[in-house]
């Protein structure tokens, strides 16, 4: 049987420079991600604009939704900025479903959007992680 000191001994301790570097990667990346999917909004009501829709409910569903995703993830950096612990969540979320997307644009061998996707959503996905100290936050 291990005695508790040698158990105790091998967790690794953070520094908390190491969180804050974490969770100023994170405000920053998930204000980038949100960005980009404002880009792609303006991009797509452009789009329909100088172009003809074949599928116009697919389109508006598409612009609704990136708006709403660049609206929260938005509102995820400033949790982090604020030192809350209501951005994490929502961003760790929202970074798994992009390595979701990423995996199947690969797939599709779209690769030029594929592997830049893949590893935005994962190194913002590692910063949201760390990004968060419990100790030194407000936790509502």
């Amino acid at each position: 049987m291990l005695s508790r000191e040698i158990i105790q001994g091998a967790q690794v301790k953070l520094s908390d420079s190491f969180y804050e570097r974490s969770r100023t990667a994170a405000i920053w990346l998930l204000r980038v991600e949100s960005l980009i999917l404002a880009g792609i909004v303006v991009y797509l009501l452009l789009a329909t604009v100088f172009s003809t829709a074949t599928w116009p409910s697919a389109l508006i569903g598409e612009i609704v939704f990136a708006s709403i995703g660049a609206i929260g993830l938005y509102f995820a950096s400033t949790g982090f900025s604020r030192h809350r612990s209501y951005g994490r969540a929502p961003a760790v979320l929202a970074n798994l479903i992009a390595i979701g997307v990423s995996y199947f644009m690969i797939s599709g061998n779209l690769f030029i959007v594929g592997i830049p996707l893949a590893l935005l959503g994962l190194i913002t996905l590692v910063s949201a992680l760390f990004g968060y100290n419990g100790k030194t936050a407000d936790n509502y």
